[in-house]
Order: structure tokens, then C-alpha cells, then sequence
């Protein structure tokens, strides 16, 4: 499984070219792909870029929906019409295209989130509000996780 962490914050060009952090170049590579699918969130005001292998299984999903159904329409029309896949260069620049700069208000300032399997772009005001209030939600819900190797419902 990808592991894309950590956050960076880069600088994006009058051209809407921006790099690629190294470690996140580094966990393209180690996944076999330089191919990346940036699509706007439908939930957050933010980029999320996807590699290519995890796209394809996640629009895999899509097997769920009957032919022509509303909701089919809908999810693809979420997943795919605003979908941009591009690869870095040899620099490790990627072009970020206007109508995906503006759905997620970026400025000359950016910060690559790492999600694990994905990684968002975000403004980096609105990248540390999110990630404190994710951490303040998980918090308040008492979100916890099984240890590795940790029997269900067994105890320590």
C-alpha cells in the first residue's frame, strides 16, 4: 500500500507548475508508476491526486452502479469529468490546470498533504485548519485503531 506522508509546502508558478515533494516522487517510483490523476475533492476544497493504479481500482467501484442510473451518472461525473492525468517531468514539475487551481483557491504557496494512499493539494491556511480539525474530530469521537497482530476483542 502507498504511503504518502507528511506535509510540504511548495511554490506554484504564474504557469500553474509546481513540484512534486521528493518523497512523494520516491513513493511513486517504489509503487511502479510516475502517472498521477489530480481531480478537484468533492468533499473538501482541495486537489487530490491519485496514482494512476489506485485511481484505476478505485473508478473500478464503478461496476456497483447500474448502466445509466442517476447515481452512476452522478459518481461518474464526480470521479472523472474534472480528472487530469498528468506525470511529472524530469524536474518533477507537474501543471496544475486554472479550473483545479481555482476550485481549491490556490496561491503561489501550496502544501502537498500526504493521506496514505493518496495526497491532497491544498492553500496552506486551509491545509493545517483541516488537519486540526480531523485530528480534533477523530478526538472527539475516540477514533483508535487495532494494533497490528492484535487479536479482536482479545485483550492485552
Amino acid at each position: 500500500m502507498a504511503r504518502f506522508m507528511g506535509t510540504h509546502t511548495n511554490r506554484l508558478d504564474r504557469k500553474g507548475r509546481t513540484s512534486v515533494p521528493a518523497p512523494f516522487r520516491a513513493e511513486l517510483a517504489r509503487l511502479g508508476t510516475d502517472e498521477i490523476v489530480l481531480r478537484p475533492s468533492h468533499r473538501a476544497p482541495c486537489l487530490e491526486a491519485w496514482p494512476m493504479p489506485a485511481f484505476e481500482a478505485m473508478a473500478g467501484s464503478m461496476d456497483q452502479f447500474d448502466v445509466f442510473s442517476d447515481a452512476g451518472d452522478d459518481m461518474a461525473a464526480a470521479l472523472f469529468a474534472d480528472a487530469f492525468p498528468t506525470r511529472p517531468d524530469g524536474e518533477g514539475r507537474i501543471m496544475l490546470p486554472e479550473e483545479l487551481i481555482a476550485h481549491a483557491g490556490l496561491g503561489e504557496s501550496i502544501s502537498f498533504v500526504g493521506l496514505g494512499k493518496i495526497f491532497q493539494i491544498w492553500e496552506p491556511g486551509a491545509a493545517k485548519r483541516y488537519t486540526e480539525e480531523a485530528r480534533a474530530r477523530a478526538r472527539e469521537r475516540g477514533l483508535t485503531m487495532r494494533a497490528p497482530g492484535a487479536i479482536p476483542g482479545g485483550s492485552a
